[in-house]
């Protein structure tokens, strides 16, 4: 029997920001690309149906920041691992952290990724770094690695201390079109400590990472940016004075965008003591004040996106006692489920919103083609359920981590189908 060479979506309800779009309506797949209705082919010949009664039909997600350990440390996740569950998470393309080993500042390294992710579902797009060997000394060669299939520049995981050096890599960045994405917390500060300071540090009797080590960084940074107009895309805001300074710096025209992660609106830091190296994270879950300013941004459009900032480790790595653990979770499988739980089923945000927040805000920030479902747009489309319950079960994941404080919860909203370029990459 012939493959079908169309794709008929019937049914769904279409929540489309591109277009203020929230309403049931069929979508009709032709080439890779959305095409009229009227372009059905009489009696469907060649057409596969998906009947999507209940389900919404969204632009594919984007998720602009995931750390794939690829290369050197493909124990904890590899591109294709990682591409898979951003397939199961609804994601059609994602933007990898440069934190390889070798470090993603040459054009090599960068081929390597490119080469890998020719076999991946979803379109992987690599960070470079914006010093070598993200030691925060001398710049990269930006020209060179744009020109390598860089889709901007960050040294995520590490921040740059230096501010001459900062304000060399955003002036750099702006006179070629791009950006920098920053990890902003004070090293000196915010050390190698575990958990949040203030109540809980204090309970658990452990140095604490202090909320000032964050904002002062993003205070520096905005700054710089305004000094010459470049561009600066904020990475996982978790408190709500780095709200607050980026709300004020986009009030004075500043060219800042930022992201925040969906552990930061639905966790606080009194999960800490349940949870142990689980809730481990770079910056670390905050108090309940912080959550509620973290939603209050993403309302009002301070926070422009939200990014998961997928974090794998093996097993054995987060056993470890909570201050020697690695920090970070995965998120690539839960990201949609914790958005809608918190934020959707709770009453905080509307679905147009959310949708927008984890498609055509992060592919607008990287550059990519933001049309929505409209006619002639990519077929790249995420279909779900907004309120199908289930539990997590990271023994399930198709990430080969399983460092998720989400395990044994119960979510509410679940990816049916991922469709990339009209092509099923998930189901």
């Amino acid at each position: 029997m012939p493959k079908p060479t169309f794709l008929l979506i019937r049914g769904g309800r279409v929540v489309d920001p591109a277009a203020s779009a929230d309403a049931v309506r069929d979508v009709f797949v032709s080439g890779g690309a959305i095409a009229p209705l009227n372009d059905v082919p009489a009696g469907l010949r060649g057409v596969e149906v998906i009947e999507a009664a209940g389900l919404v039909a969204a632009p594919g997600f984007v998720d602009m920041h995931v750390h794939l350990r690829d290369p050197g440390s493909t124990y904890k996740e590899d591109i294709l691992t990682g591409a898979a569950a951003a397939a199961a998470g609804g994601f059609t393309a994602m933007a990898c952290m440069p934190n390889t080993s070798p470090v993603a500042d040459n054009a090599d390294t960068l081929a390597y990724i490119a080469e890998k992710s020719r076999r991946a579902p979803v379109a992987v797009l690599p960070y470079a770094a914006v010093t070598v060997g993200q030691r925060g000394e001398r710049l990269t060669d930006f020209a060179a690695l744009l020109g390598a299939g860089a889709a901007a520049f960050s040294d995520d995981g590490q921040p740059v201390m230096s501010a001459a050096v900062m304000r060399a890599a955003l002036r750099r960045a702006d006179e070629l079109g791009t950006f920098i994405s920053s990890h902003c917390e004070d090293a000196t500060l915010a050390g190698d400590r575990a958990v949040n300071a203030g109540r809980l540090s204090a309970l658990l009797g452990l140095p604490g990472r202090p909320a000032i080590a964050e904002e002062i960084m993003i205070a520096r940074d905005t700054l710089l940016a305004a000094e010459n107009g470049a561009r600066v895309h904020i990475a996982h805001v978790s408190t709500g004075r780095s709200v607050e300074i980026i709300r004020r710096a986009k009030a004075d025209g500043v060219r800042v965008t930022a992201e925040t992660c969906p552990h930061y609106f639905s966790l606080t830091e009194d999960e800490v003591p349940r949870l142990g190296s689980l809730a481990r994270v770079n910056p670390p879950l905050r108090t309940g004040g912080d959550v509620a300013a973290i939603i209050v941004g993403l309302r009002d459009g301070t926070l422009d996106a939200i990014a998961t900032d997928h974090a794998p480790h093996s097993a054995e790595e987060k056993a470890k006692p909570l201050p020697d653990a690695p920090s970070g979770m995965i998120g690539l499988e839960t990201s949609l489920a914790v958005s809608l739980t918190s934020l959707y089923h709770t009453g905080e945000l509307p679905l147009l919103d959310i949708v927008r927040l984890l498609s055509q805000a992060p592919a607008r920030i990287l550059g990519l083609p933001a049309r929505g479902l409209s006619i002639g747009a990519p077929a790249d489309i995420t279909l779900f359920d907004p309120g199908e319950p289930w539990t997590v079960a990271p023994q399930l994941f198709r990430s080969k981590a399983r460092n998720t404080p989400f395990a044994g919860s119960e979510l509410r909203g679940r990816v049916k189908y991922t469709i990339r370029g009209g092509k099923i990459v998930y189901r």
